[in-house]
């Protein structure tokens, strides 16, 4: 076993544990156990259990990226301090105050990108049993002989096997135009949710300063260029893979849609959105992104005021007759 292969090792047995899994829960309920859509709605419940899992990590990673703003002018500071030294001593004492500024925050640029770091071996591991099913090779896990050869020749509907990329499919003799069109479709929406997730992120989610850096022109290029991946990857990966990066893909934007709204970057148009539309609801926001009712006295007023019964002419009359009398 190679390097690779043992590192992969326990995370293929996991990724075959969670996809038998739902196979079995899937033929459970009447589907046929050796079709491709069986198949596919396995993988798409893989995807939705490792990313579940994965929210702690992206909430880390939201967290960590809002200190890395507050902490952003004090970085500004050390790099000016040291602006223009390239001795040694000067490197190594800007290396020591940018650490110690990180440790003190309790953030750091790399827990940004946990959930990316920690999804991409998940995928590789998906794509080597996938690429030992395609041989109808027994897994290391749950994956047994007899799953292995049903995985190996899943076909969705009867026709596009699972196993089969876009540029095996051209390879084919005569060309199978079913795996073409499936993969080209899957290409558009795989690009098109990305190009959404990123332009969530660009359009409503970055502040005032965050736009006014150089950072921001690279972040527009990469808005542009980044679909173009998919172009590549999906000529080139078996429509099993492309199943689960879709369904990731999917998963991201929707999770991105519901932290932009719900817990967006301080001074970014979606925080002043969000502002607004509590400070409809008789809510603010506090520097620190907590909620805060005010005017619940009046509301409460007015709700009491709202029940009191109508009162007559004549009754107020005697009211104010009872009341100068006392």
């Amino acid at each position: 076993m190679d390097i690779i292969g043992t590192l992969l090792w326990p995370l293929k047995w996991a990724v075959e544990l969670l996809l038998v899994g739902w196979h079995l829960l899937w033929t459970a309920i009447g589907l046929d156990p050796a079709a491709g859509l069986t198949w596919v709605l396995s993988i798409v419940g893989l995807v939705l259990v490792v990313r579940a899992a994965l929210i702690p990590l992206f909430i880390k990673q939201i967290k960590s990226q809002r200190k890395m703003l507050e902490i952003a002018p004090q970085m500004k500071k050390v790099q000016e301090k040291y602006k223009g030294k390239r001795d040694q001593a000067s490197r190594e004492a800007m290396s020591r105050e940018t650490m110690e500024l990180y440790k003190k925050h309790g953030t750091s640029p790399v827990s940004g990108c946990l959930p990316l770091l920690v999804q991409m071996p998940i995928f590789f591991a998906l794509f080597s049993v996938l690429n030992d099913a395609q041989k109808s090779k027994a897994g290391v896990g749950p994956l047994n002989a007899t799953l292995a050869v049903q995985f190996g020749d899943a076909n969705l509907f009867g026709i596009a096997p699972l196993h089969t990329s876009m540029q095996a499919a051209f390879a084919m003799t005569p060309v199978n135009w079913a795996v073409v069109v499936i993969a080209g479709i899957m290409v558009i929406l795989m690009t098109s949710s990305q190009f959404i997730t990123q332009l969530q992120i660009v359009s409503k989610n970055m502040s005032a300063e965050t736009k006014a850096s150089p950072q921001f022109k690279q972040q527009r290029i990469l808005l542009y260029i980044l679909p173009f991946v998919f172009l590549f990857s999906g000529f080139a990966f078996p429509l099993g893979v492309m199943f689960y990066w879709l369904t990731s893909n999917i998963w991201t934007m929707i999770q991105q849609f519901l932290v932009i709204r719900n817990m967006p970057t301080p001074g970014s148009e979606a925080a002043k959105a969000r502002e607004e539309r509590l400070a409809r609801k008789g809510k603010l926001v506090n520097p620190n992104g907590e909620i805060i009712v005010v005017n619940e006295t009046t509301e409460n007023q007015k709700k009491t005021t709202q029940r009191q019964q109508p009162m007559g002419k004549a009754r107020a009359k005697k009211q104010q007759t009872d009341g100068r009398d006392k």
